[in-house]
């Protein structure tokens, strides 16, 4: 009994201390869901205007031939992959890498520790990658892109629904695709549309890939933030738990104390 008793209270104190852990996990994320969230947003709208403006670049007739334009094999493809600096965010990176095994073999450049403890590189913060860094790395995509080293371009992100949700989804970035509903052409581009398409498509790729980095790393905090939530719900049942079996441990001990000294009186 004294054993049990015994290991009853270590456990107690083991789970006692996963919890104020998760706590403090989750109240660190807190602290940084609101700025996340915000980023996330604003990010969210400067990728679908950009997007609009390719979709008006790409649907006037004098990009077709554009080499950003040109549909090659896919046999060759190249994934930028975004996933988390830490562990303990439920499903997040799980979710990542999962979606980037169903797309088949390609050539990974990973962000995140995480991503890049997977699939080598040198590690970048999903965090902390600025602007002029992602700008460096879209130069670099694009000028291999131009020259046939590889054949498209895709960013894998982790898009933030809501506190609750996150999906992990593919962007194809390179080669450029007319849109299916293309709006129709309102401005005039000088020199031409070709010129413009040419020095447009790098600031694309950067601000798309920033966009995706800001949203995936608000992907994270939520997520991060839920699970702490649900293992400090579980880490508090498992302490009720053990300490209902402690209780009775203790009452079984001391009743068991009594009736031997009442026992022992009675003998006497």
């Amino acid at each position: 009994m004294g054993a049990d008793m015994k290991n009853l209270r270590t456990r107690i104190r083991s789970v006692d201390s996963t919890l104020h852990l998760t706590k403090a996990m989750g109240l660190v994320a807190s602290s940084k869901i609101r700025r996340a969230t915000e980023k996330a947003v604003a990010s969210r709208r400067y990728a679908d205007a950009l997007l609009d403006a390719m979709a008006v670049l790409t649907a006037d007739g004098e990009v077709a031939k554009s080499p950003y334009m040109q549909v090659r094999d896919t046999s060759r493809t190249r994934l930028i992959v975004i996933a988390g600096d830490r562990g303990l965010a439920g499903g997040y990176n799980a979710n990542v890498f999962r979606l980037v095994r169903e797309l088949g073999e390609a050539v990974y450049y990973p962000i995140g520790k995480r991503a890049c403890e997977r699939f080598g590189g040198e590690f970048a913060s999903s965090e902390h990658v600025s602007y002029e860094q992602a700008h460096e790395w879209a130069e670099a995509m694009c000028r291999d892109f131009e020259n046939e080293e590889f054949d498209r371009l895709g960013i894998v992100w982790t898009r933030f629904d809501s506190m609750m949700t996150q999906t992990a989804t593919v962007d194809w970035v390179l080669p450029l695709t007319k849109a299916e509903n293309a709006p129709a052409r309102t401005v005039e581009f000088e020199p031409d549309a070709a010129t413009v398409l040419t020095h447009a498509v790098c600031e694309y790729v950067a601000g798309l890939l920033t966009a995706r980095l800001r949203e995936s790393f608000a992907s994270e905090v939520a997520a991060r933030r839920m699970a702490m939530d649900s293992a400090g719900k579980n880490a508090q049942e498992m302490i009720d738990d053990l300490q209902l079996k402690y209780n009775r441990a203790r009452q079984g001990a001391i009743t068991q104390e009594i009736t031997e000294i009442v026992a022992g009186s009675g003998m006497e």
